[in-house]
């Protein structure tokens, strides 16, 4: 790898180049970041913490939570720090590192909310054999799955761009490294690996978008013989999930399925799913949810009353 490429670091643009704009954005991302966090982390913790919260929904819940806290971490502090500094460089080293990140965690979160559909399917479309089929085990084995899932995507989109060569320029226009920004400075053709790179994502994204509209289909097909209160609750559980993959999975495929013609353009659609989506998360799901409400609400008035008691 150190052979074939001269350049030892890339320098990232950022989302803009202005000084004012950047004082702007540091404000807003540090601020969003710690939403992000904060909020992700209270519903793991909330999960964890609550006995009532122990259906696999939840198990899965907080796995996606923990996934967006990693899967922001690895481009917002960097991002973030950036806007305070001129030279905005990165090692190459660091670039592959965070390459690797935001396919891992990305990828793994795609099967996160491919599973939590299935779960849904399982719940309201067999209540008998709910139990028996989402067991505690099965869970965890769903959940490792989409980290191996997640690991293996990530590897091969990371393998195919550490054996570039790059010799210059280094001047990535993105705010992390990823492939499409990189494989346009690679000093090779890159047609035959931007072809595997593309369908790789796109076989990823594609099948699970499609057991997930599947599954909703069948949702939807299956309370039509239910009554409104059925309804009601069924899309209750169901809405929150639906929003959350329309506001990943848009964006997302947008950026991954298609050979990229427009960085600028494509930086400004990863905020969505980079940023925007981990931080609309715990919104939308305990806003829409009352018993993760409920529990939130027994979870600090617990630690009100120790802190008082001491």
């Amino acid at each position: 790898m150190e052979n074939a490429s001269s350049v030892k670091e890339f320098i990232l643009v950022g989302l803009s180049e202005n000084p004012g704009v950047q004082k702007i954005c540091f404000v807003m991302f540090l601020f969003f970041y710690m939403i992000i966090v904060a909020g992700n982390l209270l519903i793991v913790i909330t999960v964890i913490s609550s006995q009532h919260l122990n259906s696999p929904m939840y198990f899965f819940l907080s796995y996606l939570s923990f996934v967006d806290i990693c899967y922001s971490s690895i481009t917002a502090p960097k991002m973030i720090a950036d806007f305070l500094v001129e030279n905005k460089t990165i090692s190459f080293v660091g670039c592959i590192a965070q390459l690797f990140g935001v396919h891992f965690f990305g990828c793994t979160e795609i099967f996160i909310l491919t599973v939590m559909a299935y779960d849904r399917y399982t719940a309201i479309c067999r209540p008998l054999h709910y139990t028996t089929l989402m067991t505690r085990r099965v869970c965890g084995q769903m959940v490792i799955g989409s980290w191996l899932g997640g690991f293996m995507h990530s590897m091969v989109q990371t393998l195919l761009t550490t054996c570039l060569p790059f010799c210059g320029p280094n001047k990535i226009d993105h705010y992390f490294c990823d492939v499409h920004p990189l494989l346009q400075l690679a000093c090779t053709n890159t047609y035959a690996v931007g072809i595997i790179v593309v369908a790789n994502s796109g076989m990823v994204a594609l099948s699970c978008f499609f057991i997930l509209v599947v599954s909703y289909i069948v949702i939807l097909i299956s309370l039509k013989n239910q009554a409104s209160e059925g309804w009601h609750k069924a899309l209750s559980t169901c809405g929150s999930h639906i929003t959350v993959v329309i506001l990943f999975f848009g964006p997302c495929t947008f950026t991954y399925i298609r050979p990229s013609s427009d960085l600028s353009e494509d930086k400004r659609v990863a905020l969505f799913y980079t940023v925007i989506t981990p931080m609309l998360n715990p919104l939308i799901y305990t806003l829409r949810n009352e018993e993760v409400k409920s529990a939130m609400k027994k979870l600090w008035s617990r630690r009100v009353g120790s802190e008082k008691g001491e």
